[in-house]
């Protein structure tokens, strides 16, 4: 009888652990008046993702289009509230749209991305500092 109790418990605890995990999903709209300093530059973009709070797990597409010349590098910031800036937390290797990854996130990045504290953006030679961004918000 204590066996069946025992496997009964290690089921319940195993079933508790998975319903706690969700998949969390985000998105930003990406242009150059989000930028710091702001600026009118013709690019547009956006970014989806995923966080899977099991495996701490963020998967991301990024795309963009229009913008002043070729992407020299791109990011995710981090933590920095709308109008702020940060630095990258996430690097992205592949520059060309669309930007496709993934990154294992820390207990303290998880925290900021989920506050709101996270922005995404693409830089070009015209616009080192950033040509389009956008703030990531749990997608609703």
């Amino acid at each position: 009888m204590r066996v069946v109790s025992s496997i009964a418990l290690a089921a319940a605890l195993l079933t508790a652990g998975a319903v706690q995990a969700q998949t969390v999903r985000f998105n930003a709209a990406l242009t150059g008046p989000q930028e710091v300093p702001a600026n009118t530059s013709p690019g547009a973009g956006s970014v989806e993702a995923t966080l899977d709070t099991a495996t701490k797990t963020l998967t991301y597409t990024a795309t963009y289009s229009g913008l002043t010349g070729t992407a020299t590098a791109a990011h995710f910031h981090g933590p920095a509230a709308p109008g702020a800036n940060a630095p990258p937390v996430v690097m992205v290797a592949k520059l060309a749209s669309p930007i496709k990854g993934s990154a294992k996130l820390t207990d303290a990045q998880i925290a900021d991305l989920t506050s709101g504290k996270w922005y995404f953006n693409v830089h070009t030679a015209a616009h080192p500092g950033g040509e389009i961004r956008g703030q990531l918000a749990e997608a609703r």
